[in-house]
């Protein structure tokens, strides 16, 4: 029996995709741009990095191929490599969202077919009624924010208010989201886990995806900064996904990072916990090293997303993408006869676009282990291939959507 082992680098879209104009997104490319600013100077960075962007072991699995397959060019400043080892190709999302959990819910298996709720953008982001009941289920005295907004401004603009009257700090996005801050000191990181289940149960009938916990630590704006206690609460896949399906096979699916989360717990076997893409790293090569026959070994890099294309930080993006690359080659020594490798995303959230949102972009499918031979598998038509390759690879029966391209 073989393993699996699917690896999400959160946001890391490849452009090119076909309804892209519908979500005002068109000729967004998270990869290109990030290789035409580095290529250009503008990825550059003292003490970080410099250069052309750098991805030597991604690009021999055919990372340039699938983003050429995706939007017809090769990034900027990077050269195709001589020979590929490996699968690879490009998916078009077909789920009705660019958030992370329809991402990742359609890559196991099971696209996301409905309309999430989502909240105004213009004037106070929630109903008077949803705020009010927040105030009394919840118990807290008001709210902050009540707005659209980056995470980290709107806690360096409302975090000492926050502190001195224990009002939560709320806000959206153009996400199905609902975020929630709070000092994990002066609030309290316990009540504040506590609060946003509150909150997660109020929104039921709004049909908005997740509630964020976002605790900080710091005593003014200038050294606030966010921990790594975030949590999310996340609504029930729409029907059983590539884990449910493992677990009633009585396989294990080890989640590594916030995958747990998003999948709101169901089909999870084994929970692992780490902050940041290095840790999440190790955290990764361990549970590889313990996963059994059968099992799904499945890691959200979150980085990518959270610190640098939300924040729309080229040279930090970059230098996460380089670092990323040079650890994989630790990932191909951890494989035995049978295991597959599979890289892949959830949207694109390219840096270099306007606001602060995810964009709606292509992403690459890069697959490797021993004897997977190189071929290209073209641009799959939704994500779930992904998953139904996994269930393939694993003797599972075929799901609903998508076709395995083993």
């Amino acid at each position: 029996m073989a393993r699996a082992f699917l690896f999400v680098l959160d946001s890391f879209g490849i452009g090119g995709a076909p309804d892209a104009a519908d979500f005002g997104d068109n000729g967004a490319d998270t990869l290109g741009h990030i290789a035409e600013f580095c290529a250009a100077g503008a990825g550059d960075r003292t003490g970080l990095r410099e250069g052309p962007l750098s991805l030597p072991n991604m690009s021999a699995l055919g990372l340039l191929h699938a983003a050429k397959l995706a939007n017809g060019r090769v990034p900027a400043g990077m050269n195709l490599p001589e020979r590929v080892f490996g699968v690879y190709g490009a998916a078009s999302e077909i789920s009705r969202g660019k958030d992370t959990p329809s991402g990742h819910w359609e890559i196991a298996g099971t696209p996301v077919t409905f309309d999430w709720g989502y909240f105004p953008a213009e004037g106070d982001a929630f109903p008077p009624e949803l705020v009010e009941a927040i105030y009394r289920e919840g118990d807290v005295p008001g709210i902050l924010g009540n707005c659209h907004a980056s995470g980290t401004d709107i806690i360096a603009r409302h975090g000492e208010e926050h502190m001195r009257t224990g009002k939560p700090i709320c806000y959206t996005s153009s996400d199905s989201v609902f975020q929630i801050a709070a000092h994990e000191q002066s609030f309290g990181l316990e009540r504040l886990l506590a609060f946003c289940q509150t909150v997660r149960r109020l929104l039921d009938d709004y049909n908005i995806g997740r509630v964020i916990a976002r605790p900080f630590v710091g005593t003014n704006p200038k050294d606030f900064v966010r921990t790594g206690n975030r949590r999310d609460y996340s609504v029930l896949p729409p029907e059983p996904t590539l884990l449910d399906r493992l677990k009633g096979a009585g396989r294990t699916v080890h989640a590594v990072g916030k995958i747990a989360d998003i999948f709101a717990h169901q089909g999870i076997g084994r929970l692992i916990k780490a902050n940041g893409n290095m840790e999440l790293f190790e955290a990764t090569l361990k549970a590889m090293d313990e996963a059994e026959d059968g099992d799904l070994v499945f890691t959200n890099f979150v980085d990518f997303d959270m610190l640098y294309g939300h924040r729309r930080d080229v040279p930090g993006y970059a230098a996460a993408l380089e670092a990323f690359d040079q650890r994989l080659p630790d990932l191909d020594r951890q494989l035995k006869p049978g295991d597959i490798v599979i890289l892949t995303a959830d949207h694109g959230c390219d840096p270099t676009w306007r606001g602060t949102d995810h964009t709606r972009e292509r992403v690459p499918i890069l697959a490797f282990g021993p004897g997977i031979r190189t071929r290209s598998i073209g641009v799959l038509p939704g994500f779930a291939g992904i998953g139904e390759t996994v269930a393939k690879h694993l003797g599972l029966e075929p799901g609903l959507h998508g076709r395995s391209f083993l």
